[in-house]
């Protein structure tokens, strides 16, 4: 019969790839946990594919809250790097410090050999990240980005619907809100906020904070294309509480048949992250990371979607690192977490800055 055959087949293909979960875990090292996203990691559900082997924190109140507050000892943890590395050789090392120190980290880590992912954006200046870009390259690491919304079923399903399907005609209009009612406002903790909003720490305000999204996003959703301009205006609508950095920006972005809008805040009344795409022939609506609308040629009415998590190993960021460090994931250049879409990120925003700066378009070279 066919099927106990086929079934064979599969479980000896499966024999062949076991998951990543059976494998060894990846020694992992977080470095900084004064970005409060580093809760992520640190309360994270052991699948069995990563290890946490250090932890490098200098402010020893902050390391001592964050390990009790996850049940963590603290013997994992370092006064800094070259202390970490005496003693401990990671596969890999999580950033979650200020973006500035995003350079001092991969500084560190290539020579060594020890793949990097830090949290979004890449970093402060196009000057860091082409001195990242050149480590990583002449020391063959993975380096690596993460964002919350690389991990969102529906802006997977709006890509395959846009360039597997071409289900609404070629791109006409993107637009990309993020953001949330302000961090001062949300309750950040204080050793996030000092960073979050100094201009040399963070790079500037909103801008950098959310504005990065919507340029991972553009460009991935463009295969890498660079935009041919960029226009942004920042304002400062609450001086009184982020008196160094925007608190809003607002971007544009020129292609030669595509137009793009980042609309990032710490202004909007509540948090949000979507993304809305429009075409010649329809458009597709990711309300957050599960909930979708569309509306494509010939339906009389938008129709709702909803999706599942994404599977495994694609559902989180360190699941999605430890298969790229065990060489079980291959990522496409201008993927969401790929150096090359990265390092155009980078570009916008230093661009927007420039922009908003000089109170004109930027174009691009």
């Amino acid at each position: 019969m066919k099927t106990p055959l086929l079934l064979f087949l599969i479980l000896f293909k499966l024999s062949l790839c076991p998951p990543l979960a059976t494998q060894e875990p990846v020694k992992i090292a977080v470095v900084g946990l004064t970005h409060s996203h580093v809760h992520w990691i640190l309360g994270r559900e052991n699948k069995g594919d990563i290890e946490i082997v250090g932890i490098v924190e200098p402010n020893s109140d902050l390391a001592e809250r964050f390990t009790s507050q996850h049940g963590l000892s603290m013997d994992l943890v370092y006064e800094d790097m070259p202390s970490l590395f005496a003693k401990v050789t990671p596969d890999g090392v999580t950033a979650f410090g200020s973006i500035y120190e995003h350079l001092e980290v991969v500084k560190a880590c290539a020579p060594r050999g020890i793949h990097v992912m830090v949290e979004k954006p890449l970093a402060v200046s196009t000057a860091h990240a082409k001195e990242m870009e050149s480590l990583a390259r002449e020391n063959n690491i993975h380096l690596l980005t993460n964002y919350e919304t690389t991990w969102y079923s529906t802006n997977h399903e709006v890509y395959r619907k846009v360039h597997g399907e071409n289900a609404i005609g070629p791109l006409r209009r993107v637009i990309i809100n993020d953001g949330h009612e302000g961090p001062m406002e949300i309750g950040v903790n204080k050793e996030f906020l000092d960073w979050l909003t100094d201009p040399v720490q963070n790079g500037g305000g909103a801008v950098i904070d959310f504005g990065c999204y919507g340029a991972n996003l553009m460009t991935w959703l463009m295969k890498g294309q660079r935009p041919v301009s960029v226009t942004a205006e920042l304002k400062q609508i609450k001086p009184e509480i982020y008196s160094e950095v925007d608190d809003d920006a607002t971007i544009l972005l020129q292609y030669p048949e595509t137009k793009g809008v980042i609309q990032a805040s710490w202004n909007w009344p509540f948090s949000r992250k979507d993304l809305e795409v429009y075409g010649k022939s329809g458009y597709l609506i990711a309300k957050d990371g599960k909930r979708m609308v569309s509306r494509l040629e010939g339906d009389k009415m938008e129709q709702n979607h909803s999706f599942d998590s994404r599977p495994y190993p694609f559902d989180d960021p360190f699941s999605f690192f430890a298969g790229v460090i065990k060489g079980n994931i291959k990522m496409e250049p201008f993927d969401l977490s790929s150096l090359e879409n990265n390092m155009i990120v980078v570009e916008i925003l230093e661009a927007a800055i420039q922009s908003a700066g000089k109170g004109e378009r930027v174009n691009l070279p």
